[in-house]
């Protein structure tokens, strides 16, 4: 999958009206869907056909969303991200979800917006965390030999400076924080206060300054994240 082809999704929902919706809003926006409305066809299908990413209810008939998500997990020869959905927003709910496999949850009644952010999000992620490889717009990130190119132009990125370039890449299109990126960068060992922000600036003076746009943003208030012109 590429970042202009969109998401290939499996949708395991049976209530009509919002699998309508979801698709409606996911396909206008260049994902592809297919579609099961009881857990045992849900499985069926995502252990037949490549997906890259399961949007799975967890209130389902004949087979619910737990049980379906357990033996995804069981049975496919490889990682399937699974996002979760169900009207339950207690802890507990939450807790099994994660428990039998699933990388995220979104709780009814949901964004359409929040949910196609959360899905690029997570198969982001996935494709990051099992490729050598990972292409944003024109930003190549290169895990295995931990280099980073934008416009086919070589970046001669830190070993720190990589380490957040990726950590951005994962994330996206969401914000980090300054605190998460700061504690996946050092965890709890202390660090100088200002060291984020030097290398954060390290960063730009390779990736945005010999370039028209940049792309490490910062959200005042929030943290930072990646400008990418996917059009």
């Amino acid at each position: 999958m590429t970042e202009s082809n969109g998401l290939h999704v499996l949708l395991v929902e049976d209530e009509a009206n919002i699998a309508k919706n979801i698709a409606e809003y996911m396909e206008h926006k260049g994902h592809i869907f297919d579609f099961a409305t009881r857990g045992d066809q849900g499985l069926d299908l995502a252990l037949e056909c490549f997906y890259d990413l399961v949007i799975l209810d967890l209130n389902l008939p004949v087979m619910d969303g737990l049980k379906v998500c357990r033996a995804l997990r069981e049975k496919a020869d490889r990682h399937i991200p699974i996002l979760m959905l169900t009207a339950r927003d207690s802890i507990d709910d939450k807790v099994s979800g994660f428990q039998v496999g699933a990388d995220d949850y979104l709780t009814k009644p949901f964004s359409l917006q929040e949910l196609e952010v959360r899905c690029l999000a997570l198969s982001r992620r996935h494709r990051l965390q099992t490729s050598d490889q990972l292409r944003l717009g024109p930003l190549v990130i290169d895990r295995k030999r931990k280099s980073a190119s934008r416009d086919g132009v070589a970046l001669a990125v830190s070993s720190m400076g990589f380490k957040i370039l990726t950590i951005l890449a994962e994330a996206y299109p969401q914000v980090v924080s300054r605190s998460e990126l700061t504690q996946k960068l050092w965890g709890d060992e202390p660090t100088e206060s200002d060291a984020l922000r030097s290398h954060v600036y390290q960063l730009r003076a390779v990736i945005d300054k010999p370039f028209a746009t940049p792309l490490v943003k910062t959200i005042f208030g929030a943290g930072f994240t990646l400008a990418i012109d996917e059009d």
